[in-house]
């Protein structure tokens, strides 16, 4: 570089350049190895609770067998610990000042969409079939009035449409993954997106362990209380949690229906970008172009319900073909989604922030509780009738 350089900005950068031992070529940023350290450790604390959580799903109740409390901690499933573990994980991450840089370990989607497909390995095709009819009926009519409920709520509150898309499409459906799709079709702010998605966690771990309870109470049967634990509670991981409380035939239905409503994510995502494209837009001056197509139907599918079937359809021609080895193929399958099921209920935990709940004051949470409470009525209603006499 020259004395005379026109621009020292550049001389300077070029100097750090020439003299940052991470900028040499076939090295990576030191930025990047510092990220991908973290993400191990992160990893790293998700695998030690993990383990930890099934230490003391042996240990709990062997310990408390014969005292007063042995019955609860028998009752007590891996669920319950995992989130606990999650929970207090986080509070001790967050108090360090560990927790932001972490986070990206904490795949949840990840963990729980790989735990559904192994999950379809140990529900076989004919459940899933005998289960499709009232499956769809239920998702039709409880994500369209459930929608429509708290698309009006949030019109009486005076809310921003597009916060009240996110929030509609969020408790109607899946939660999370539904609230991003309304997102990319409404075109929210991420702070709204934020917002919804700790809404959606406050909200769905208590029901874990409330709906279960309430299924004992009013004395409903397994297919019963699956449908209304998958039509009502709103992320994908929590509905996986308290019908596993509940018992395994109660998860393969909660699974079955959760899984029935996502495909409605798609629908639901295309409406909303056409609502706020053709509607929406030229009302706010803006261009409606990007109209929605079969593409973007495709696009917004929840691909691992493809997973889950495809993996019901192999472990049921792998169970009939009678192989020796065929029962403890489908063991090993059945203890990788226990593991990545608790991966995910750990990281729930450990996601969870109360902070972006502040922002946008009552209204929001009003909408979400009365549309909970009116999800939980009608999809109570319909899983009564629609599961009446099912058999396994």
């Amino acid at each position: 570089m020259s004395a005379t350089s026109p621009d020292p900005e550049a001389r300077t950068t070029e100097t750090a350049q020439a003299t940052e031992p991470d900028a040499a070529p076939g090295r990576a940023p030191a930025g990047a190895a510092s990220a991908w350290l973290w993400t191990a450790i992160g990893l790293a604390v998700v695998l030690g609770l993990a383990s930890t959580t099934r230490f003391l799903e042996s240990w709990v109740p062997s310990t408390a067998e014969g005292t007063a409390l042995g019955g609860f901690a028998e009752a007590v499933e891996y669920p319950v610990y995992a989130i606990l573990l999650g929970l207090t994980g986080n509070l001790v991450l967050s108090l360090t000042g560990l927790r932001d840089r972490l986070a990206p370990a904490f795949k949840t989607e990840f963990f729980i969409k790989t735990g559904l497909v192994l999950l379809g390995s140990t529900v076989l095709f004919d459940v899933i079939i005998r289960a499709a009819g009232p499956a769809v009926l239920q998702a039709l009519f409880l994500v369209t009035g459930v929608f429509l409920f708290a698309w009006w709520i949030g019109g009486l509150l005076g809310l921003d449409d597009r916060l009240r898309a996110l929030l509609a499409s969020a408790v109607s459906i899946c939660g999370v993954s539904a609230a991003i799709a309304a997102a990319g079709a409404a075109q929210a702010k991420k702070e709204q997106l934020a917002y919804v998605a700790s809404l959606v966690i406050l909200f769905a771990v208590p029901s874990i362990f409330l709906l279960p309870w309430l299924v004992e109470l009013m004395g409903l049967d397994n297919a019963q209380a699956g449908a209304w634990i998958g039509g009502n509670i709103d992320t994908t991981a929590a509905v996986a949690a308290s019908g596993a409380i509940v018992g395994e035939e109660a998860l393969q239905i909660a699974s079955i229906v959760k899984a029935t409503q996502n495909v409605l994510m798609g629908v639901v995502a295309v409406a909303l970008t056409a609502y706020f494209a053709f509607k929406v837009a030229p009302a706010e001056g803006r261009s409606s172009a990007g109209r929605p197509g079969l593409r973007t139907l495709w696009d917004r599918f929840p691909k691992f319900v493809l997973g889950f079937l495809v993996a019901s359809i192999v472990a049921t021609l792998w169970a009939n073909s009678g192989p020796a080895d065929a029962e403890a193929g489908l063991d090993t399958a059945s203890a990788l989604r226990d593991w990545f099921l608790i991966a995910a209920f750990t990281s729930i935990g450990l996601e969870f922030k109360l902070g972006s709940l502040r922002e946008a004051g009552w209204r929001p949470i009003g909408l979400f509780a009365a549309a909970t409470v009116f999800n939980l009525l009608l999809g109570l209603a319909l899983a009564v009738v629609l599961f009446r006499g099912f058999v396994f």
